[in-house]
């Protein structure tokens, strides 16, 4: 029997403050189950166990971090809007750690499909709009730009750029700054065999 005030919506974002507490890797159903003092029995007829609630954390996560985005690169365009993306999510990810590694989380392709995941993708090309860019150039521009983003913000919430200098904010501002000067003058493909 389900358990009164307990649904799948309320369990998925206390999940996800969970995650940011004590890291989205140690979220398990047992562990909620702990904070909200039930049976994690108690908890399986709104969640199917703990991947399926580590997916619902990972939809949560990509629609904030989508919604944020959006705002952030609201009628910017170029260098602007690649800073007002690549702050967003720096951003979420130093006040949301836990939902920031879900957000990477590996899904399943209906839980992809059904996602914030291509909101992401559409806003990434519409950021690069600005620019001169084919379409396949584009697909390489934002794979580019997601690791970029990534791997700094992984490095930096782990205290990679702790002990030296120059310090992690200018770096930043040289990062982005650089990609806007590469998306500006984007090579041209090298021809296949040469």
């Amino acid at each position: 029997m389900a358990r009164a005030g307990l649904t799948a919506e309320r369990l998925a974002q206390a999940g996800a403050e969970l995650a940011d507490s004590i890291g989205f890797e140690r979220v398990t159903v047992a562990e909620l189950a702990r904070r909200f003092g039930v049976k994690p029995a108690s908890l399986y007829s709104h969640v199917h166990g703990t991947v399926d609630l580590k997916t619902r954390i990972a939809l949560i996560a990509l629609e904030e971090l989508a919604d944020r985005v959006a705002d952030a690169v609201a009628g910017r365009s170029r260098k602007a809007a690649l800073a007002g993306l690549g702050n967003a999510y720096r951003l979420y990810a130093q006040q949301h750690p836990g939902r920031f590694t879900a957000a990477h989380e590996r899904l399943t392709p209906e839980a992809a499909a059904s996602s914030a995941g291509p909101r992401h993708a559409n806003m990434m090309r519409s950021i690069l709009r600005g620019y001169s860019l084919s379409d396949a150039d584009k697909t390489h521009a934002v794979r580019m730009i997601g690791s970029t983003f990534q791997g700094f913000v992984t490095l930096e919430s782990h205290g990679g750029f702790d002990h030296s200098s120059p310090s992690s904010n200018e770096s930043w501002e040289r990062i982005i700054e650089a990609l806007h000067s590469l998306l500006s003058s984007w090579p041209a493909a090298t021809p296949a065999g040469a």
